[in-house]
């Protein structure tokens, strides 16, 4: 299975962003999976409180909502049927009268399988993330694909544990996970991070990331792809563009078999 992941440099102007996304796909096209980072349409809003940002920028965050049925946001079911590719975009969207992190899941076949809010919403300096983000009703969600179980993990998502052990135990044999992460946090520690779960939950990890300034911070690129033994495969630079890798997610059993993580677990016991 081959997959691609879009490192992206935003900007304030929302049609470009689109733009570069409608592009990246059909470059990609002949690989199985895209996605991309974390709301890859907009800047990253939330460096700033909601007060904040119509003097940092000049817009209010409903400038960049989109609904589910927008024509911009449905263009990639058809460039995903066009390329005969799976792709994932992560979109700033407003449904259930509610703004969310959201990722789409769409088959080669440009059907939608369903979307991926951010589960735990939190507020932290440059990432205001309550300002802007409803925590998704839902929880996880794992899509049934012809190559395997794959699940989604928004950011800051993935610092729960129980967030990827959860699409762990729903089957998933590979998560993604869009993100916003800055130069100034510990990268080599998220690194790890993602190692250490993909060992622990015997799945492939890939993790798309932003590049280049915005405002205040500067996001760091360094995509990630990890296989289920924990092992990196792939560590990007910080430049803008399209990364590629290739994985076996068959992997994913035979790790499984000899590290039962998952069979083992006694959930009464846990607290």
């Amino acid at each position: 299975m081959r997959i691609a992941m879009m490192q992206m440099a935003m900007t304030e102007d929302m049609e470009r962003n689109l733009q570069v996304s409608y592009e990246a796909v059909k470059e990609a096209a002949g690989v199985d999976l895209l996605f991309f980072p974390e709301v890859q349409h907009m800047p990253f809003l939330p460096q700033y409180t909601a007060d904040e940002l119509p003097e940092k920028i000049g817009r209010r965050r409903q400038d960049y909502l989109l609904d589910p049925d927008d024509p911009r946001v449905t263009a990639f079911y058809d460039l995903a049927r066009q390329a005969h590719c799976m792709v994932s975009p992560n979109l700033y969207l407003q449904y259930r009268g509610q703004a969310y992190d959201t990722s789409l899941f769409i088959d080669e076949k440009g059907n939608l399988l369903g979307q991926s809010a951010m589960v735990h919403v939190t507020s932290a300096p440059q990432f205001y993330e309550l300002d802007y983000y409803t925590p998704s009703p839902d929880g996880f969600r794992v899509y049934d694909t012809s190559f395997g179980k794959i699940g989604v993990v928004i950011c800051f998502d993935r610092h729960l544990p129980e967030s990827i052990r959860t699409c762990a135990a729903m089957g998933a044999e590979l998560v993604l996970i869009p993100t916003a992460n800055l130069m100034t946090e510990p990268l080599d520690l998220f690194e790890w991070e993602i190692r250490v779960q993909a060992y622990q939950n015997n799945v492939f990890i890939a993790m798309c990331n932003r590049v280049g300034r915005e405002g205040d911070v500067t996001f760091a690129g360094q995509s990630l792809v990890v296989d289920s033994e924990g092992q990196t495969l792939l560590k990007a630079g910080d430049e803008a563009g399209l990364v590629y890798c290739d994985i076996d997610l068959k992997k994913c059993k035979e790790s499984r078999q000899a590290r039962p993580y998952i069979t083992l677990r006694r959930p009464e016991f846990y607290r």
